[in-house]
């Protein structure tokens, strides 16, 4: 429902240095333990570019939502859109705890 309304809401935001949040998404570029495409992937980088930030990587790979149930795996589902010319891009770490 928030990608929705961001993306069908006119938001006028200037300076946007960091979108960040657990938007609930999994999808195998972001989920290497996922191998399936979401369509809510070019939602999220339709409202992602309308204010100039990028999906920024970790510099390792692990989950950011871990399931307390042994049938459902642990997955990627917080992301951080930054500046592309920022020095932290592609260069953050996640800390599980």
């Amino acid at each position: 429902m928030a990608l929705k309304y961001l993306k069908d809401t006119e938001v006028d935001i200037d300076n946007v240095l960091i979108m960040t949040g657990d938007f609930n998404i999994r999808d195998c570029l972001w989920d290497l333990g996922y191998s399936f495409y979401s369509s809510y992937k070019d939602t999220i980088f339709e409202i992602a570019n309308t204010f100039h930030v990028e999906l920024s990587k970790s510099t390792e790979i692990l989950p950011t939502r871990y399931s307390n149930n042994t049938q459902d795996p642990n997955s990627v589902l917080d992301l951080m859109f930054l500046c592309p010319n920022s020095i932290n891009h592609n260069n953050h770490h996640i800390h599980p705890e």
